[in-house]
């Protein structure tokens, strides 16, 4: 009788401690999913700011140009149609990270633009007295300044993403990444026009 006590008081002991040690496991791998999507959401708002802060610049930028290269219209008006659909891509829904089709919109939106300011500023090069002007040349340096720091950020997104990503996959953390409704997030993939010059007609 106490041989069978003992012998069931150590099976309800491992039962206990191997739950327990579920119990953590689940814990510890839910939090630090958590934890990696925070980072993600933190990454994304430096890129948001980035975004936005070119979209800030362009309509001193679009100015200035038009005052010395009025008859540039089309290459103005592009730019500015642009800033307007980035713009409005800018408001996207919070849920954008788990939208895979909402990202791809806000990329392509944000590629629109870059490839009209990259038209606009390659157009500038016919403009010497423009070349010249300070307000000018201290917006173009802000501009690339700010096109500089939206690739570092977008490559620390895109470096929150892939670690988050190939958590919740690894078995057997994927088990309860599914149970719990955590997904891949979307990278941000290079612009395919950005590597070639701008084509300019006039």
């Amino acid at each position: 009788m106490k041989k069978s006590a003992v012998t069931a008081l150590v099976i309800v002991g491992i039962i206990v401690l191997f739950a327990a040690g579920a119990c953590s496991f689940y814990t510890g791998t839910y939090n630090s999913f958590v934890a990696m999507e925070e980072q993600i959401k933190g990454q994304w708002a430096q890129v948001e700011n980035q975004y936005q802060r070119r979209l800030d610049l362009i309509p001193n930028l679009v100015a200035t140009v038009k005052g010395y290269a009025a008859h540039e219209s089309q290459v103005l008006t592009d730019v500015s149609e642009a800033r307007a659909k980035a713009g409005g891509v800018m408001q996207m829904p919070a849920d954008l990270l788990n939208d895979p089709e909402a990202f791809k919109r806000f990329q392509e939106a944000q590629n629109s633009l870059g490839g009209s300011l990259r038209r606009l500023l390659s157009v500038t090069e016919n403009y010497p007295q423009l070349k010249a002007n300070e307000q000018f040349l201290s917006l173009q340096n802000q501009l690339e300044g700010t096109e500089n720091r939206i690739s570092v950020e977008r490559k620390r997104f895109n470096d929150a993403v892939q670690l988050y990503n190939r958590t919740i996959r690894m078995f057997p953390k994927n088990i309860i990444a599914g149970m719990t409704g955590f997904t891949q997030k979307p990278y941000f993939s290079a612009d395919e026009k950005a590597s070639s010059a701008p084509a300019v007609s006039f």
